[in-house]
């Protein structure tokens, strides 16, 4: 049985974003403060990825840890001890398959993808740039190697 009525659990789950996040904004302004241009849910990639650098075909997930399951073998334990385990354990098992998937189809098409733990960017968006920009370098490294 949940602990909140069925009114302020759907108050509560409709609060949820899908997207501009608190933890997309902050990453996206950091990256803006860099000189770096980006898209923000280019719904025409798999995924629809949070914030597309279309200069360099890198996409970037913002992922929450819950939903995704961060560390998800010690998330599913404590999700068996709580109310409504089964579907919470199948979703967000579906969740991370789909993470997998979209990340395979992005590759495939040529992209490069980066996720980023929400916590991670909350504690230290500047770590969360400087891995963009290693990710940018080691591109043109090999573009460069490529084309000689």
């Amino acid at each position: 049985m949940d602990r909140l009525t069925k009114e302020q659990r759907h108050k509560n789950m409709s609060n949820i974003k899908n997207k501009d996040t608190g933890i997309e904004v902050r990453l996206r302004r950091a990256l803006w403060e860099k000189g770096y241009r980006y898209r923000k849910n280019v719904n025409t990639l798999p995924g629809k990825p949070d914030i597309v650098l279309t200069k360099y075909k890198i996409a970037i997930f913002c992922d929450s840890e819950f939903f995704h399951g961060k560390d998800w073998e010690d998330l599913k334990q404590q999700l068996k001890k709580g109310k409504n385990a089964e579907f919470w354990i199948k979703k967000i098992s579906r969740n991370r398959e789909h993470d997998e998937e979209i990340n395979k189809q992005l590759m495939f098409f040529g992209w490069t993808v980066i996720r980023f733990w929400g916590k991670d960017i909350k504690n230290n968006v500047e770590q969360c740039v400087k891995a963009v920009e290693e990710t940018i370098f080691e591109l043109e490294v090999d573009e460069r190697n490529i084309l000689g």
